[in-house]
């Protein structure tokens, strides 16, 4: 289906998908919008807030900036050639076989590891209001419920990621909406609390520009996930108009609900109150007296894990799918069913993310630890191999097929040479960083071994011919 020598000959414009569209736009909207409102938001904000003080607004902006750029370079590569591989059919067009199949796999790679995590982190939850059901129990649960879902139909994803989502964004407006009333002194026995917070305690930048690119270093992760609604727009009726809508919705009400709740999280109570691990929204709303308020974001934080569970096993799926496809993963994986669902690529992610996650429950500071640290950077890999897939085809598609470019990257290309001097930037901070340099190094080692293998299939192709 994909033209495996499309680095050097004619783009393919319209082929089309085996796969079901049975996504619609407001699954497509509220994937994009609900897609990175998780955990890391939720609980991990936390450790942006201790290094960065009220400066972690200003970390957000640019971690927002960075991956709001990533996006719109996707969006219009994703509008133009819509497939459901994404980026890793963008990069094998633009830069060959071996770029497709290295950041396929690495993407494969780091959303089953993750899974692992993510329904962990649930299972806990449930385990602490049902201590008499064991946590392995919960996970098996889980596990059995959304691979279900995802067997079945691709609009059973986009339903449970709807409403998943659409309770994740009400939490953050109705959070919104409180701290601003108290921050004006609008609710009931509170006063307006000025810039008190955010000049105090040794001020805006309490610990100067480096406490906000530490800040950067913290929460910059917390934007993956985004790119599962371009993989998911190959799956509805009209993906080039449905995967620009969703994009540009996104990213700027994303930025919003981010930057919007630091803001506030800040304005409203001294930095040097808030610790990592612990929620900054659990003390906000404590702070405003909201009866339960721990309870309150163990649910919330409880959908968020799911959610990021049931999309992580949706785009894992499609990703394998996409490479199997292109001859660069089991063909066996690419049996569809009746209903477009590509079954053995749901139960091959399914299978080596459960692995994953027998592996944290059983060795979480041992095997899982480096399995986690093997991923820890490779988001900011695949970003990069998006944003050079991007500076290569954007002048071919004005070439060839200049009607499709219907989503367009801003400032082309200065800005895309920006967000990858942005990345860099980055892992030059986590080789800097004690605590973020073993992260990188593995994530390296991952990225190495999958580039000798990519190699050597290369050598044997040309051989073969």
């Amino acid at each position: 289906m994909h033209d495996t020598e499309s680095a050097t000959g004619p783009l393919a414009a319209g082929e089309k998908e085996p796969l079901s569209a049975g996504l619609k736009q407001r699954h497509l909207t509220m994937l994009g919008l609900g897609g990175v409102i998780g955990a890391g938001l939720f609980v991990g904000s936390g450790a942006g807030i201790a290094v960065a003080g009220p400066g972690i607004i200003v970390s957000y902006l640019i971690a927002g900036a960075l991956a709001m750029l990533v996006m719109r370079m996707l969006g219009e590569l994703s509008a133009a050639m819509p497939a459901s591989g994404a980026f890793s059919v963008h990069a094998e067009r633009a830069l060959g076989r071996w770029a497709g199949f290295t950041v396929g796999w690495l993407y494969w790679f780091l959303l089953v590891v993750v899974l692992a995590v993510e329904a962990t982190g649930a299972a806990q939850i449930a385990h602490g209001w049902l201590p008499s059901v064991p946590q392995w129990a919960w996970v098996l649960l889980f596990m059995v419920v959304f691979t279900s879902a995802n067997l079945a139909a691709v609009k059973n994803f986009g339903e449970f990621e709807f409403w998943f989502a659409a309770l994740k964004v009400g939490a953050i407006v109705l959070f919104l909406g409180l701290g601003l009333l108290a921050v004006f002194g609008a609710l009931p026995d509170t006063q307006a609390v000025g810039l008190a917070n955010l000049t105090g305690q040794g001020g805006f930048l309490p610990n100067g520009w480096s406490g906000v690119i530490s800040g950067v270093l913290a929460v910059v992760f917390a934007f993956g996930g985004l790119e599962v609604v371009t993989i998911a727009a190959a799956e509805s009726d009209d993906p080039a108009r449905a995967v620009g809508r969703a994009v540009r919705s996104a990213v700027w009400r994303i930025l919003f609900f981010y930057v919007g709740s630091m803001a506030v999280i800040v304005t409203l109570l001294p930095w040097t109150s808030m610790k990592p691990g612990q929620s900054p929204y659990v003390a906000v709303l404590d702070h405003l007296g909201v009866p339960a308020a721990g309870q309150i974001m163990n649910i919330v934080v409880f959908v968020a894990l799911l959610s990021a569970l049931n999309a992580n096993l949706y785009g894992s799926s499609r990703m394998v799918f996409s490479l199997a496809e292109r001859g660069e993963a089991p063909r066996t994986l690419l049996k569809v069913s009746g209903g477009g669902v590509p079954r053995r690529a749901v139960l091959a992610s399914v299978a080596f993310g459960f692995a994953s996650v027998i592996l944290n429950l059983e060795w979480p500071d041992s095997i899982f630890r480096y399995l986690l640290n093997a991923v820890g950077a490779v988001l900011l890999f695949v970003w990069g191999l998006i944003a050079a897939s991007q500076l290569r085809l954007r002048r071919r598609i004005e070439r060839e097929m200049p009607e499709r470019l219907t989503l367009k990257m801003w400032c082309f290309p200065y800005l895309t040479w920006a967000a990858l001097a942005g990345m860099g930037g980055v892992l030059v901070l986590m080789l800097t960083d004690s605590e973020a340099r073993p992260q990188l190094l593995w994530s390296a080692a991952a990225t190495g071994a999958v580039l000798a293998v990519a190699g050597l299939r290369e050598l044997r192709l040309r051989r073969a011919k």
